[in-house]
């Protein structure tokens, strides 16, 4: 028995091998169609597509070729007493055997056919007719096929299959759920490209999904929870509409009905994953503002509060791995819950849900601390890595107060991960740029890192240098010269590009954060800042970027961020010879007055006859973002006149003592609160102290009534003292 049945394979490959030898044969030895046709039709009897090796494959095409399908295709009238679709079934039954081979599957005239698979798929289909069935079978095969190709997934989506996939799965045609499969891979290499050609047709399928997840009240949902996100597009703007409006409302009931149950971990983690899709496209929009809605939002975030809690307090960290990509989708929905505990305006949480999220958050991210704090070297590259210290830095952004031991312990770790990560990548772009000048394309502009791990952590740098212990620690593993390189780089891509609406807005923002974490470090470190080299660097990329950025009201905020930190780092490096009226330098403090001088401007007051001096109109929409350092920058700038002999001198060139002047002689004195008048004084007075060609300029222009009218004592004693 053993011997035979080890011998019916091979015999009956070997009669199927005859048969086909037999087949070829008469194939090649035809003189008409018709023996052509009959010759075609005993291959296709002798093998299906999938049954046979590459080598009897290539066989059949060398014998067939393009050349006698494609005139099967294109033929509309077949021998008699033979089906309708018999030409165009064999056509495709050879297409689909030839697209088993890759090579072939990407060839001219396999993807000229598209169309023809296309109106094959969105025609209607009878179920019961086997004929027709197969022809779909084999166009579905086709298509996989063309789609594992490298230029398939855009060849397919040009040519419009993904509107035909969606008519088949829509009109529940014959093995649609092979269409579903076939828009998901095309969704997943092409998804931006899909939308822009098939928006509505898409929408359509999304509509009926979303439907089916609602109603379903099987093993159906939980599969559905893994097809969703696919169709979930951040390009688009569903609450806005109404179709859009209507799936977030299926989706957050199926989603409501799960997470509201007592579920299995395999059916949990799929139903996070689309709540956090969802979140990442939607923020809190697809959940109503609703009391039932606001419990779900709790609940969703106190869940994936718990998931990372089970899975990063594992004593295992090999443990996580085959749970990262659920537990990336649980930071994006406690990052959700970050968010709305620190909405202000119209909160959808009480009070009592903030209090109770955050404590939860704590202990999520306590053991988000513990898993990084195990990582080793060889982990640093790992994505989920990156993804945890992302949403550390969103918590630290806001809470700083709460692990401070476990997040100090932590720090030398975040430092050397930056610092890791920015290497890196500095090695990327060295290599991107000689390989583009050794092809002749320079190098790319304003290219954006994948990995950028210091952007996320800035805002949390930012509370930290703020406080002793923290700042200790970071200045100690090289912190600051680490964020001296990053404020480089960032400003040589802001300032390669010029067209500024090209470039992402979180450049700017990085270095406006980076700026305000050396402004820390000025005021609770000074003695660092005089000794520590990278200071001198970053002072002399400062003289050089405010010039050219302060003319750019654009970039009205970072150049008030530039401005306030070069002068105050100014004030500590006075002795540097980088300061010593260089033209730099020169440079630099005439555009710190431009910024300083054109603030206020003296307007009509509705509520008298007179003046008033008001913010500035290219100011004021920036105001609140700037205020605070521009009467820092008043200040400091009043304090590095008696140390620059020279400085007076570029004051007078620049007119803006006679201005300023001018300006206070104009307003009427009741329009101007006292810290401005303060800020307006410190100026004047040390202009008038540093230098006698000021104090006369002052003078002439009524200084002393207008010190007397402003209540500005101290300017006013200075300048009757001669």
């Amino acid at each position: 028995m053993t011997s035979n049945s080890g011998a019916t394979p091979d015999a009956s490959e070997s009669m199927r091998n005859a048969t086909l030898e037999r087949c070829l044969g008469v194939l090649r030895d035809a003189k008409s169609d018709s023996e052509q046709f009959a010759a075609l039709l005993l291959v296709t009897r002798a093998v299906r597509a999938g049954d046979i090796d590459s080598r009897t494959r290539r066989r059949i095409f060398d014998a067939v070729g393009f050349t006698f399908p494609n005139r099967l295709l294109a033929s509309r009238e077949p021998p008699a007493g033979c089906p309708e679709h018999v030409f165009r079934g064999l056509g495709l039954t050879l297409l689909a055997c030839f697209c088993t081979d890759p090579e072939l599957a990407g060839h001219s005239q396999i993807l000229n056919k598209i169309p023809t698979f296309n109106s094959i798929l969105a025609s209607p289909s009878d179920p019961n007719d086997m004929s027709i069935c197969s022809m779909i079978d084999d166009v579905y095969q086709c298509l996989g096929a063309v789609m594992a190709t490298p230029r398939g997934p855009k060849e397919l989506v040009s040519q419009g299959t993904v509107s035909a996939l969606c008519q088949a799965y829509v009109n529940r045609s014959y093995s649609c759920d092979r269409a579903l499969e076939l828009l998901m891979g095309l969704l997943a290499t092409a998804e931006t490209k899909c939308w822009q050609t098939a928006t509505p047709d898409l929408m359509v399928v999304l509509s009926r999904l979303s439907e089916e997840f609602q109603q379903a009240e099987d093993m159906i949902k939980f599969q559905l929870c893994d097809v969703l996100p696919h169709f979930v597009s951040p390009s688009l703007l569903l609450p806005q509409d109404r179709e859009g409006s209507e799936c977030l409302c299926n989706l957050y009931k199926g989603l409501f009905s799960i997470l509201s149950s007592k579920l299995s971990q395999s059916q949990r983690d799929p139903a996070l994953k689309l709540a956090a899709c969802l979140t990442q496209t939607c923020g809190s929009d697809w959940i109503p503002a609703e009391r039932a809605g606001n419990k779900f939002l709790a609940l969703l975030v106190n869940l994936a509060c718990v998931e990372v809690r089970l899975t990063l307090e594992e004593p295992d960290p090999a443990d996580v791995d085959g749970k990262q990509e659920v537990v990336t989708a649980c930071y994006t929905l406690i990052e959700l819950g970050i968010l709305e505990c620190m909405r202000e305006e119209k909160p959808r949480l009480r009070e009592a849900q903030k209090i109770q999220l955050v404590r939860i958050m704590e202990e999520a991210f306590g053991a988000v601390i513990h898993y990084l704090s195990q990582v080793g070297e060889q982990k640093l590259k790992d994505p989920f890595i990156f993804a945890s210290v992302r949403i550390l830095g969103t918590w630290l952004a806001e809470e700083t107060s709460s692990l401070k031991q476990e997040i100090c312990s932590l720090l030398p770790f975040l430092v050397h991960y930056a610092k890791t990560l920015f290497q890196e990548q500095g090695k990327a772009r060295n290599l991107s740029q000689h390989v583009g000048e050794l092809v002749g394309l320079g190098s790319p502009q304003g290219s954006v890192w994948p990995t950028d791990a210091l952007r996320f952590l800035l805002p949390g740098l930012c509370h930290l240098t703020a406080e002793d212990r923290p700042r200790e620690i970071l200045i100690s593993e090289g912190a600051p010269a680490l964020l001296c390189q990053y404020f480089l780089h960032q400003w040589e891509e802001l300032a390669s590009n010029p067209q500024t609406s090209a470039l992402p807005d979180s450049i700017e923002i990085s270095l406006q954060t980076t700026c305000e974490v050396f402004l820390n470090l000025v005021v609770t470190a000074p003695d660092l800042v005089r000794r520590d080299r990278c200071f001198s660097s970053l002072m002399d990329a400062l003289l050089k970027s405010l010039p050219s950025l302060q003319p750019q009201k654009v970039h009205l905020v970072l150049a008030a961020h530039v401005a306030t930190l070069g002068l105050m780092m100014a004030r500590l490096l006075g002795s540097s010879p980088a300061l010593q009226g260089t033209p730099p330098a020169k440079d630099f403090f005439e555009a710190a007055i431009c910024f300083l001088s054109q603030a206020h401007t003296a307007q009509a007051d509705p509520t008298s006859q007179g003046l008033a001096l008001a913010v500035s109109p290219a100011y004021k929409a920036a105001w609140a973002d700037i205020s605070e350092l521009w009467f820092l920058g008043m200040q400091t700038f009043a304090s590095c006149v008696p140390l620059f002999p020279w400085l007076p001198q570029t004051v007078l060139r620049s007119r803006w003592l006679d201005d300023l002047l001018r300006l206070l002689g104009q307003a009427a004195p009741v329009s101007m609160d006292f810290e401005l008048i303060t800020a307006l004084q410190g100026v004047l007075l040390e202009l008038a102290r540093a230098s006698q060609q000021c104090r006369e300029v002052i003078v002439v222009q009524r200084g002393k009534e207008i010190a007397n009218l402003y209540g500005m004592a101290a300017l006013e004693q200075c300048l009757c003292e001669q």
